[in-house]
């Protein structure tokens, strides 16, 4: 076999620390579970110390969001991580949906106002002080149960369908929370998020591969030259640098579209909005640097590059704010 596509077997360590999270989260919180009501307090901890500790490139909030904010984007946070990791990290498919069942009635729940779980607790209060609607949350659920069921894409318009469902709700919710939502400014949100889902996919196609599951579409594949067959061999070549090439760019031109999101939010979000967009901008500068060969690198943004873009955000958001002053 040549060496050069040789699936990497090294542990993937983060995902292992999420699936035993998860598993005594399950074991004290979970369906079975018998625990007491947990208080507000305890909750709120729960939830920040869930968003705090995740390894991904840029976290829900960042540093500089305001404090009466950031608890409210932690209680969001960990409603989206645990839905995503009761899809990702529990198996079989059966199981999955079962316990997105289970989250969905304790969804239900918490807007009848009861629920016993932490995160449910601490998101009761957001979605009172907030009126936050339930469908983006059940959105969600809609995606993840997808991911059971579906393993593959022929379209990108099938892609950009699902990610209508696992992204979007995502940045709605922002604009909820930051008392901006309208139509027009849901639309920019909306492709700010399928771009980052779409680079997200592009940067985790080996993760994706080793869960069962190709966001690659068929179409664009096709188009390329880079069959199945090679997919499965985990195999790098110059058909698939060109699909993946088409496919990053694609990603940047919805992430570019959204700028004008970033006028058109509070001072107070601006920095976010921007540095999800840059955010996103440099993990697909990330995959370029590696030659689109995410087979047997996956393309990252350093923590020093992440320090780097929260700082330039931040001088820009402030340079607008002096300059706007009469």
């Amino acid at each position: 076999m040549d060496e050069s596509n040789r699936m990497p077997t090294a542990v993937d360590s983060p995902r292992v620390a999420d699936c035993l999270r998860l598993a005594a989260d399950l074991a004290r919180y979970g369906p079975q579970a018998e625990a007491a009501p947990v208080s507000l307090a305890e909750s709120r901890a729960y939830c920040c110390r869930l968003a705090r500790s995740h390894y991904e490139n840029f976290t829900v909030a960042s540093w500089l969001l305001p404090r009466r904010l950031r608890p409210h984007f932690y209680h969001v946070y960990a409603y989206c991580r645990w839905s995503d990791d009761l899809a990702d990290e529990v198996q079989p498919a059966a199981a999955s949906l079962a316990l997105l069942d289970w989250w969905q009635a304790e969804l239900d729940d918490c807007y009848r106002g009861a629920t016993r779980h932490p995160v449910f607790v601490a998101l009761r209060e957001t979605i009172g002080q907030f009126d936050l609607p339930r469908e983006p949350f059940v959105d969600l659920l809609t995606a993840f149960r997808r991911d059971q069921q579906q393993t593959r894409y022929d379209t990108m318009d099938e892609l950009l369908d699902y990610c209508r469902y696992s992204a979007n709700p995502v940045g709605r919710l922002v604009l909820q929370l930051d008392g901006s939502y309208d139509a027009s400014r849901a639309k920019l949100s909306d492709s700010i998020c399928t771009g980052l889902q779409l680079i997200n996919f592009w940067q985790d196609i080996r993760r994706d591969h080793q869960r069962g599951r190709v966001y690659l579409p068929r179409e664009i594949c096709q188009r390329f030259g880079y069959d199945e067959a090679m997919h499965d061999r985990c195999e790098f070549n110059s058909a698939f640098a060109e699909t993946l090439a088409d496919l990053v760019a694609r990603a940047e031109t919805m992430l570019t579209a959204g700028r004008p999101l970033i006028g058109q939010v509070s001072h107070t979000m601006r920095i976010d909005v921007e540095l999800f967009i840059r955010g996103g901008l440099a993990v697909a500068r990330a995959i370029r640097n590696v030659d689109f060969d995410v087979w047997h690198t996956r393309p990252t943004v350093s923590k020093l590059a992440q320090l780097r873009l929260l700082a330039s955000c931040a001088i820009r958001n402030a340079w607008d704010r002096s300059e706007k002053r009469p």
